[in-house]
């Protein structure tokens, strides 16, 4: 069988990404193919005896000497150390196809040229906008911003983009130019997964070819789901608490329509909606829960009456939405980016995203509807993802898409 090399910045399960990361090489394993791991050295990563080829952690968040700095910034460029400790994988093992998914900064976009010397097919998930947006998410502080598409990487340091930092903005700047003089992704890439047909469509809208792309949407195995069909009496919201998410949006709508809500987890913007909520008309319904994983976030989901996704950037293909649907939960979304591919009139609702009247209205609406129409909208979101957004699907579309590339 084929042996995939799976390559990704950390190895556990810290966002969406890393999960698909895992779960892709699982999926795989799970048809015998072998599987290898390229990352980052990381304190809180899984096990693995591939770890002996990973690169030094690289971490912007910590503290380091200003020498330390410096070799970082060159390093988030261009490392010649995810270079050379690749090729040591590379010698060491046969590998049949690479695929990528977050690698930018801290393993650079150094490694595509030596998969491409190696002679293997590479490919690369979009979990983000970043092949194309110096800034991965297409906003800052002024909202969304496509500037950059017609204009000069130097956008992303007159706003700066990238953590409202001059230092962290020059350095993308800087990388993001010299992948676009050098055309790093677009050369070395043999194929680019798009979970969203937005993805897709946005990508060619910056000059990148449609040929490039292959649209494999994600999945969840509905079966390890146990779906709760009736509805429960308040609203949640799941996911970091940060600008792009709308979760103000969300507590003023809330508090105007005079419905209970969940907030679980955590964020750089938690102390400011806890204040928006504390000084707002109905405190007591608003609810911070905290982070929530595992056994506990699935109760808050079964027990909720349905799921809000207000966000105001360019979502991909939130996985909240599908695993939403897979416990049975109607799901009220934001029309902005991919959201309103998985979230249709059948199994929940859309609003103009950053409206809080409109979006105020439509909770208000779902609280007055009665429990049968919300329990068949359940079945009906659950019945959507397992047949649409299942392992086996995503399976089949991957195995073809690396026999097209002359992987078998």
């Amino acid at each position: 069988m084929p042996n995939l090399l799976s390559v990704n910045s950390y190895h556990y399960r810290r966002g969406g990404s890393d999960v698909v990361y895992l779960d892709h090489a699982a999926l795989l394993g799970s048809q015998g193919w072998g599987s290898a791991f390229f990352s980052m050295h990381y304190p809180k990563n899984d096990e693995t005896p591939w770890s002996k080829y990973f690169v030094k952690e690289l971490e912007f968040g910590n503290s380091y000497s200003f020498k330390d700095k410096v070799v970082m910034a060159a390093k988030a460029v261009y490392s010649w150390e995810a270079q050379s400790q690749l090729k040591r994988l590379l010698n060491d093992h046969k590998i049949d196809v690479a695929h990528l998914h977050c690698i930018y900064h801290h393993l650079s976009p150094s490694i595509l040229p030596v998969l491409s010397k190696a002679g293997i097919p590479t490919v690369m998930t979009a979990h983000d906008l970043k092949i194309a947006c110096p800034a991965y998410k297409m906003l800052n502080h002024t909202g969304v911003c496509e500037r950059c598409k017609d204009g000069s990487v130097i956008n992303v340091v007159k706003h700066r983009c990238i953590r409202d930092s001059l230092g962290a903005s020059v350095i993308v700047a800087v990388e993001s130019g010299l992948q676009r003089h050098f055309e790093m992704y677009k050369r070395h890439l043999s194929k680019v997964v798009v979970p969203s047909r937005f993805f897709l469509e946005k990508f060619v809208e910056w000059g990148w070819p449609r040929d490039k792309f292959v649209y494999i949407p994600n999945y969840v195995d509905a079966g390890r789901f146990e779906p709760v069909f009736d509805p429960g009496s308040y609203f949640l919201y799941f996911g970091r608490l940060a600008p792009e998410k709308g979760v103000p949006t969300l507590i003023k709508a809330a508090v105007k329509a005079g419905v209970s809500l969940k907030i679980a987890g955590t964020g750089p913007l938690e102390a400011e909606l806890k204040a928006i909520a504390a000084a707002s008309a109905h405190p007591e319904k608003i609810e911070f829960v905290g982070f929530k994983s595992g056994d506990a976030l699935h109760q808050l989901i079964q027990q909720s009456r349905a799921v809000v996704l207000p966000s105001e950037w360019y979502e991909n293909a939130p996985m909240s939405v599908l695993e939403s649907f897979a416990f049975g939960k109607p799901v009220i979304g934001a029309s902005m980016g991919g959201i309103p591919e998985l979230v249709n009139s059948e199994t929940g609702w859309v609003f103009p995203s950053g409206d809080a009247d409109a979006l105020a209205d439509l909770l208000a609406s779902v609280e007055a509807t009665p429990s049968e129409s919300l329990h068949a909208k359940g079945r009906a979101a659950r019945d959507h993802v397992a047949s649409h957004f299942n392992r086996q699907s995503y399976l089949d579309a991957t195995l073809k898409l690396y026999a097209d590339l002359g992987v078998v």
